[in-house]
């Protein structure tokens, strides 16, 4: 990837995780989306984890440090390995199938620990339970995003790099005098 492509794709992926100090329904931001597109376009370089790990950092910085940032995050650098399992495969079903599994691996995965470290439920099976059922409407609201913010970074993805390839493809023009 070319640096000015890079930087492009930095820039595009900051813009988007500070987006979470923008008032929006709960759940609903792009945070796994751009993870998704890290981790395709960046591949499985420090970067690719780097820049939404830090977008996400200096968002819970302002919005309040949390007991499950140590799971939260390890969720986010799952989906970014996850981006990078798609590498140059930007189609319809393995950029869903991508976000589905990176929205259910994160709503297992932080739920299970919001049961497990915050008191809230009962220490059993049934308090579990309980928990997941309590959070499925903000898995429903974290899973339409993850898919529409995909289809919608990934689209403008291709959509710049249409034409990049087409002004590179121009042939220079001369002007007369």
């Amino acid at each position: 990837m070319a640096r000015r492509d890079g930087l492009r794709v930095t820039i595009l992926i900051a813009v988007t995780a500070l987006t979470r100090l923008l008032p929006h329904p709960p759940n609903f931001v792009p945070t796994g989306a751009l993870a998704l597109v890290s981790g395709s376009v960046l591949g499985g370089r420090w970067l690719a984890y780097g820049v939404p790990l830090a977008g996400m950092l200096a968002a819970d910085l302002v919005l309040g440090l949390h007991r499950q940032m140590v799971l939260v995050y390890g969720c986010l650098a799952a989906v970014v390995w996850l981006g990078a399992r798609l590498g140059g495969r930007r189609g319809l079903v393995p950029v869903t199938a991508a976000a589905v599994a990176g929205s259910t691996l994160f709503f297992v995965v932080t739920n299970l620990g919001v049961w497990a470290f915050d008191g809230l439920y009962a220490p059993d099976l049934e308090g579990l339970m309980a928990c997941y059922v309590a959070a499925l409407p903000f898995y429903g609201k974290s899973l339409i995003a993850d898919l529409l913010y995909s289809r919608v970074l990934f689209g403008l993805l291709d959509w710049l790099d249409r034409g990049v390839s087409a002004r590179q493809a121009e042939p220079l023009a001369l002007e007369s005098t």
